[in-house]
């Protein structure tokens, strides 16, 4: 279905290659998972195989590819747009229509089907990504993850004989992306759709997947079985992490599997509690906040405090409120009733110069923030703004990632390295409280081993208060001390972190999982647990 040959690909002004000589085949019905480091060019990968690259971003293509018989060299992306259906890292950029239903019957009204087979398809899209109640929404009032959904609909209502799938469960709470790659499962099998995704969750998808092709990031790449290709890369998910930490030699890419050779292992551990945190005085307060899209309610008097040196991990399903609630706290949204007040004063008196001191927020979509030509213009402009000495910022962002370039465009990071800058320029700026909406999106393991150590280093070091709303319950289970659920616009649970996780199954940590009942929620719990017996 699809094959590469001996191919290349550098970009313009660039001085190394993003792909070096890559030759491999996928077979119908087969799903890949590529995966590389953040910036890697996973992107670049899967956008080769619809010719969006090089025909829309330029560069230089060496080798050949073809996709269901037609080469992406000859062949523009409007002609394959029937065959390979793509879903990009931000889909919001994807988006003609204003309505759910409307999007999906775009694609289909441009090419001229029937009006009875889009109905059809409509149906089916709307039921397979679990959207049926939001299509009449407007999708500038649905959240990331739904927007995210919708994105993938509307690739599937085409039919497409590949689909193609950019970090497609990065905005989804773990109970949606199952229900996604359930979704891909039985295109695979049942239908013989070729699926080729990239992803940085791999706890999410390295059991569903065929074959892995890892980028290394200096053009080189290799492709084989997932047991194969984590064998020789620190990019692996908690459960091989924990198997190589207790020096097992047996791979496994299941829960299930691990539990089974771990088992010995948890007979003669002696339980030994997880180190706890005293947080500092209150920073923030949130009064009974309500607020309302259109007709539907989004909050429902939430309640709740921050507190200095604490980091509070916000959760919930897609749609949940957790955005809105960022929103309200930071004042981009006028809450419908209640208050916040920051350091004991309410937040609609202080000015919008000194609350952008007191309060730094990384929205959903990080580019948004993004406005100069280059990385270090960006920087430059940080420090100057934020009165720090010249190259403050541009440490910080290498701190996180170190191999971005500070010549780069920033509308040519991928949405990691976007997302790291924002951070860097946002942290320059020494916040009292710090908000980030979903930080960890398109981030690899390592970025994220450096982004817990920055926020560490903020709250023990600094006494800032982060509230960091995430689906992602890997870093929630290593750097929050304290975690708040929210459900339908309500506040459901707020406690310690290993009270709140264990206490939901979905959302649970893959070590969970693996050592239960045994309460540790990561690997560095049970390497503590294994010293002391």
């Amino acid at each position: 279905m699809i094959s590469f040959s001996r191919v290349s690909l550098i970009y313009p002004h660039s001085t190394t290659t993003v792909i070096e000589d890559l030759s491999f085949e996928i077979a119908e019905g087969e799903m890949v998972l590529v995966m590389g480091r953040t910036g890697s060019g996973k992107s670049s990968l899967l956008r080769l195989m619809n010719g969006l690259v090089p025909h829309h971003t330029g560069g230089i293509l060496g080798g050949e590819i073809v996709v269901d018989g037609k080469s992406t060299r000859t062949t523009k992306p409007g002609e394959l747009a029937g065959i390979v259906g793509i879903v990009g890292q931000n889909p919001i950029d994807t988006f003609i229509a204003d309505t759910v239903e409307d999007e999906l019957a775009f694609g289909m009204e441009s090419l001229n089907f029937p009006p009875d087979v889009m109905r059809k398809r409509i149906e089916e899209a709307l039921d397979q990504v679990g959207l049926a109640p939001l299509r009449n929404r407007t999708i500038s009032t649905l959240s990331g993850g739904e927007q995210q959904r919708l994105a993938i609909a509307s690739a599937l209502v085409m039919h497409p004989k590949v689909l193609v799938l950019d970090e497609p469960t990065s905005a989804l709470d773990p109970v949606a992306s199952e229900e996604i790659l359930a979704i891909l499962h039985r295109l695979v099998h049942d239908l013989s759709v070729t699926v080729v995704l990239a992803e940085h969750r791999l706890e999410r998808v390295i059991g569903y997947v065929d074959r892995i092709l890892l980028i290394e990031g200096d053009g080189n790449t290799s492709i084989g079985l997932p047991s194969e290709i984590l064998a020789k890369t620190d990019l692996v998910p908690p459960i091989v992490r924990l198997t190589r930490a207790l020096a097992i030699d047996e791979i496994g890419t299941s829960t299930r599997e691990v539990r089974r050779i771990t088992e010995p292992l948890r007979e003669d551990l002696v339980d030994f509690p997880r180190p706890s945190h005293s947080p500092g005085a209150i920073a923030l307060t949130v009064n009974e906040i309500s607020a309302r899209y259109e007709d539907k309610s989004a909050l429902n008097k939430i309640s709740l405090t921050l507190r200095e040196g604490e980091i509070t991990a916000l959760m919930g399903r897609n749609g949940a409120g957790k955005s809105t609630l960022i929103k309200c706290i930071v004042g981009l949204i006028h809450a419908a009733e209640g208050s916040v007040e920051v350091l004991g004063e309410d937040l609609r008196k202080i000015p919008q110069s000194k609350r952008s001191q007191l309060i730094g927020y990384i929205p959903q979509e990080p580019g948004d923030l993004l406005y100069l030509t280059t990385v270090l213009a960006e920087c430059d402009r940080a420090d100057r703004d934020n009165s720090v000495a010249s190259g403050t910022t541009l440490r910080l962002l290498h701190s996180t990632l170190p191999q971005i370039s500070p010549e780069s465009h920033p509308r040519d990071l991928s949405e990691g390295e976007r997302l790291a800058l924002v951070l860097a320029i946002v942290i320059s700026g020494s916040p009292k409280i710090l908000i980030l909406d979903e930080p960890t999106r398109g981030l690899d393991y390592e970025a994220k081993n450096r982004l817990m150590a920055t926020l560490h280093s903020l709250t023990r070091d600094q006494g800032v208060s982060v509230l960091m709303a995430t689906h992602d319950v890997e870093i929630v289970a290593e750097v929050a001390d304290r975690t708040i659920f929210l459900a339908d616009g309500e506040k459901v649970a707020d406690g310690a972190t290993i009270d709140v996780l264990l206490a939901s199954p979905a959302f649970a940590p893959q070590v969970a999982k693996v050592m239960s009942p045994r309460r540790w929620l990561t690997v560095g719990d049970v390497l503590r647990a294994r010293e002391i017996s």
